[in-house]
């Protein structure tokens, strides 16, 4: 651009990598500290103190800002490619290790230095010499990375055993993707399925062919109701089967005509008033500070003392009663930023490797992010999907900023290309006629 000269670079310019994607992230940094801290309430939680809960967050910022700028300044395409491979297999491990001890767990076994722990019914954390990790979290991006591998190596490599392309995507493909969703659907149906929703979807944008795709979606669907009928066969038994099933089937329930139903005091009544307290806080939040042009203002919500966890599964509620329409429009355009920014980046990489890896995880980030709004509007049943990036969540937050770093890794191999596309083109307005007018 005319006029821009070495010397007037900003802090920004000094970074490799888009610099949209790096203002997003900046942006959604932001909004998760400020927001962290106003939205826990004085007494936050049994477990931790608001005071916690925010230097938590802080620390957790601070470690995810390091995780994107270690992983960013990776330009080895081969070593992402290793990791991807890699990720299938510890994807695996962490998710028949999970299952396994969680049943043996059930049974009476205890394994000391590592278990699987149990939050509100579901198992979905292993606990390693006292860390504690969120496996679908990890699964989710390593299995992204590996769907961009295999489709890429499906592609490109000569395999020797065999010619059939079919084979070949079976193999690396459709099986890795089925085996780790029903994996995943055991502790978490939400999860299974958004999961592999989007798995389908990046092969779809990795060349694997629109009918090939649209056949596992529906073998997806058949595995799918298999796990229902079993979970149908065993719920009465001492050892469940898929018992995830019984809480979607809990959140389709109607409790907001059974609270008007039952006697006011009753057993009935509270049972409903517990199932419905959460969903309604939120949606009032929502009610009360879309009708203001800015909200309530930071620090003044009132539904963060009724909404236990609103940090978490709520976080777009409450930015919305704090901050208003605008705070939350805000927070779309940035996610729809990226979606828009990654389609660049992916136009003008040089590897479908790369292509693939960056449009995984941007539809990982904004899918996860789109479905956590569209929950918080009231649009569809409770999954426990975090805002990425904003919501409170120590393993969410390191691998949502992993899948950062890597697509701004991937950025930087298509930085110049990108800024000499843009110096090329013609600008929307014309300024030297403007300033002759």
């Amino acid at each position: 651009m005319a006029g821009r000269t070495k010397s007037s670079t900003s802090i920004l310019d000094r970074f490799g990598g888009d610099k949209v994607v790096w203002i997003i992230v900046l942006c959604l940094f932001m909004f998760s500290l400020v927001s962290i801290f106003s939205s826990t309430s004085l007494l936050a939680t049994k477990e931790l103190s608001r005071l916690a809960i925010a230097k938590n967050q802080l620390l957790t910022a601070a470690a995810g800002i390091v995780i994107i700028f270690i992983t960013y300044k990776v330009r080895s395409v081969k070593l992402y490619k290793a990791v991807s491979v890699a990720g299938l297999f510890l994807s695996l491990l962490m998710l028949f290790l999970l299952v396994g001890l969680s049943a043996l767990q059930k049974r009476g076994s205890n394994f000391g230095f590592i278990k699987a722990v149990e939050l509100n019914g579901a198992y979905r954390w292993l606990k390693i010499a006292g860390i504690q990790i969120s496996v679908y979290e990890f699964v989710k991006v390593f299995m992204v990375m590996y769907v961009a591998w295999a489709t890429d190596y499906v592609k490109n490599a000569r395999i020797r055993w065999t010619n059939s392309g079919f084979v070949k995507e079976l193999v690396y493909l459709y099986i890795p993707v089925l085996l780790t969703s029903v994996l995943v659907l055991v502790g978490g149906t939400s999860s299974g399925v958004f999961m592999a929703g989007i798995l389908l979807l990046t092969m779809l944008f990795g060349g694997v062919k629109f009918k090939n795709v649209l056949i596992v979606g529906g073998f997806c669907l058949f595995l799918f109701g298999g796990c229902f009928l079993l979970y149908q066969a065993t719920k009465n038994t001492s050892h469940p089967m898929f018992n995830r099933f019984a809480t979607v089937i809990s959140r389709s329930i109607d409790y907001e005509d059974r609270f008007k139903e039952a006697e006011r005091g009753s057993k009935e009544w509270y049972d409903a008033l517990d199932k419905i307290r959460q969903p309604y806080g939120a949606k009032i939040a929502m009610k009360e500070g879309g009708l203001l042009p800015l909200g309530k203002g930071p620090g003044q919500s009132t539904q963060k003392y009724k909404v236990a966890v609103i940090y978490e599964d709520y976080m777009f509620s409450f930015i919305v009663e704090e901050y208003g329409l605008i705070g939350g429009i805000f927070v779309i355009i940035l996610y729809i930023s990226l979606m828009a920014r990654a389609t660049i980046i992916t136009k003008y990489c040089q590897e479908d490797y790369q292509k693939v890896l960056v449009a995984g995880l941007t539809i990982l980030i904004v899918g996860q992010a789109m479905f956590h709004i569209v929950i918080n509007c009231d649009l569809g049943i409770l999954t426990g999907q975090t805002l990425p990036l904003i919501s409170h969540g120590r393993s969410s937050f390191v691998c949502f900023c992993f899948a950062f770093g890597m697509i701004l890794s991937m950025s930087r191999k298509t930085e110049k290309i990108i800024e000499k596309k843009t110096e090329d083109s013609d600008p929307l307005i014309d300024l030297e006629i403007s300033e002759n007018e």
